[in-house]
């Protein structure tokens, strides 16, 4: 074990830390990685390269600290590249920060956090998504037309449709035509129903399915990712829909108690055409990880 008051940048662009970081013996610390003060690194924690960790941040890697059983292994915990890991925040055992993702001050990490997450609370919960590129647009929630049509988003085969909707004292309706308004014809449908709010859903793509979102009830946010572009669309309303294409990075979350998400499907379930991996989707896209 290792009580480090400090440890200066090496000449291939090491680390750097701060006054009283304290580093156990099976630790790991990449390239350009700040290091605050009073922060614990215990067994099993590995940093990846560009990761900033802010003061008194602490890892912990015993699941059963009153148990007394030493002869558990220690679980590994990852920071990957790029992640920023905030002020008195606590990361508890075997839990992947992903590349980019923000873990806000005081933050407590219950569960691993998706790629360009922001997370923030005790428990964690995910309130945001960082933006991917400076080319991404200033807001990142699009502005959706008022009247039926469809808006294009930043983000590469993503569409946003508003449908028809007609008032009436008997009850309303809103009604959209797939031949005439959505640009495939549906193979399956699925309901996504009572998911706890602080839950996420998705975090995937495909390679051959296009997916059509709706929420029947309640109100859920969407995240798409091309791999250029990152945009989120707020769904509160029967009579607005979003069209995923293929080959696009998908994200639900911030599910209201009652939301209701119906998903129309234009194929058939194949679970080889899920990427549920967000840098085997770079590759699949042929996006290097590093430029993301």
């Amino acid at each position: 074990m290792t009580l480090m008051k400090y440890y200066r940048p090496t000449s291939s662009g090491g680390a750097t830390g701060h006054a009283y970081v304290f580093i156990e013996n099976d630790v790991i610390v990449g390239d350009r990685v700040t290091v605050e003060c009073g922060v614990q690194l215990w067994d099993g924690v590995r940093i990846e390269d560009d990761v900033f960790i802010g003061p008194n941040a602490t890892f912990t890697n015993d699941l059963y600290p009153r148990s007394r059983d030493h002869s558990k292994p220690i679980l590994e915990s990852r920071v990957c590249t790029g992640a920023s890991i905030g002020a008195n925040s606590t990361i508890l055992p075997g839990l992947t920060i992903g590349r980019k993702a923000m873990v806000g001050a005081g933050a407590v990490v219950t569960k691993s956090v998706p790629p360009f997450a922001v997370v923030m609370g005790n428990p964690g919960r995910i309130v945001g998504y960082v933006e991917n590129t400076a080319r991404v647009a200033k807001s990142t929630t699009p502005a959706i037309a008022a009247e039926p049509g469809i808006t294009p988003l930043n983000v590469a085969g993503v569409t946003v449709h508003r449908f028809k909707y007609v008032r009436d004292l008997r009850g309303d309706l809103t009604v959209g035509n797939f031949a005439d308004e959505i640009p495939f014809a549906p193979a399956r449908y699925f309901f996504v129903l009572n998911v706890p709010g602080s839950e996420v859903r998705g975090e995937h793509a495909h390679h051959a399915c296009h997916q059509f979102l709706i929420a029947a009830c309640g109100h859920v946010s969407v995240m798409v990712d091309d791999g250029h572009e990152r945009q989120e669309v707020r769904l509160d309303c029967p009579d607005v829909g979003i069209c995923i294409a293929p080959l696009t990075w998908g994200v639900q979350y911030k599910y209201s108690a009652d939301a209701v998400l119906l998903v129309f499907a234009s194929h058939p379930y194949d679970s080889a055409d899920y990427i549920r991996d967000y840098d085997e989707f770079l590759k699949v896209i042929q996006i290097p990880s590093k430029s993301v």
